[in-house]
């Protein structure tokens, strides 16, 4: 999210997809599949009654706007917003998907929102993108953005599985990363107060092993995702 990283995103932004989808060859999915799940998992944590309410939701480092068509899917009623530092990507997002949602270009070191704009903050594989020295400064923004008792879901790579790794090592727009172990994140989302914080593994099986899908909620607690995600309340 950090502005140094804009003009590099600003170059990927009409190819994206392609280079999202050459990284991830090996799960046999296509980066919807990604999107639609990280959308999905937050609406069954959340519950059908809250996912139903009229939410502020924030797409925080939201890229292209891939995400937004599976947000709209999951919470239906909720105002949609995404932010990014790339002007590039936010044109292409605003030109996709502008009557589903709106978009702003995200300064230096500031989120431009007022504080407790947003009920609920999705961030999807976009940490390892900030310097470590800003992370803290991020989450802190974060915090300032989302109303009490909101919800914060932050979706990282988990460093521990080789193909992840590997799905990173050989992604241009991933020559930046900077991969953070889910200690880091736990720490960070609870030094600037967040509450109930907790984290899982997910996305344990490719596409050719789909009909063992059922059972990753049961396996949380195993460290071979693909990723993980910590949930936190501000």
């Amino acid at each position: 999210m950090s502005r140094p990283n804009a003009p590099e995103f600003d170059q990927y932004a009409r190819h994206y997809n392609d280079m999202h989808r050459a990284s991830i060859r090996a799960s046999g999915e296509e980066p919807s599949y990604f999107s639609r799940y990280k959308a999905r998992y937050m609406a069954a944590n959340l519950g059908r009654i809250k996912s139903g309410q009229p939410l502020d939701l924030l797409d925080f480092g939201c890229g292209v706007g891939n995400s937004i068509p599976h947000l709209r899917d999951a919470f239906p009623h909720a105002r949609l917003h995404g932010v990014d530092p790339s002007g590039e990507s936010i044109q292409v997002a605003a030109s996709a998907h502008g009557d589903t949602a709106s978009f702003q270009v995200g300064a230096d070191d500031k989120l431009p929102y007022g504080n407790g704009s947003f009920d609920l903050i999705q961030v999807a594989c976009v940490f390892h993108h900030i310097r470590p020295g800003e992370r803290d400064l991020w989450m802190r923004e974060l915090k300032r953005v989302l109303r009490p008792s909101g919800d914060l879901f932050v979706f990282e790579h988990n460093m521990l599985n080789p193909l992840t790794v590997r799905a990173v090592r050989e992604c241009p727009f991933d020559e930046d990363a900077i991969l953070l172990p889910k200690r880091e994140l736990l720490g960070l989302t609870r030094s600037v107060g967040f509450n109930a914080v907790s984290a899982r593994y997910i996305v344990f099986f490719p596409r050719a092993l789909g009909f063992m899908r059922p059972i990753e909620p049961l396996m949380g607690s195993i460290p071979l995702g693909a990723q993980y995600t910590v949930h936190a309340v501000a």
